[in-house]
């Protein structure tokens, strides 16, 4: 089940369950759509995959699995982040 966590790992922008800004990669790091599509390219800075948007949890599910309140917040490395963008984002997801 995912966290659904509340908030951009860079920016720090909310992200709340209902969110239809919020991106996830196969680990669930999660980013605002602006950091994921434009400061990052849809290349994950710490896995390399790329992202989706993460799905809304029904609000009758929502009372018995809440989302995560637990705010993650780890601004990366830009220049770390542009060369990884660079090596990954012209090979396809599945290729990486």
């Amino acid at each position: 089940m995912l966290e659904i966590r509340p908030n951009c790992e860079h920016c720090g922008k909310d992200l709340p369950n209902t969110s239809i800004e919020a991106m996830i990669c196969s680990f669930e790091c999660t980013y605002c759509k602006n950091c994921a599509l434009e400061v990052f390219e849809n290349v994950c800075p710490s896995c390399s995959g790329n992202f989706v948007q993460r799905p809304i949890r029904p609000s009758k599910m929502i009372e018995k699995y809440p989302a995560s309140s637990t705010e993650t917040f780890k601004p990366k490395d830009l220049e770390k982040a542009r060369l990884n963008t660079e090596k990954y984002r012209n090979i396809a997801p599945s290729k990486r």
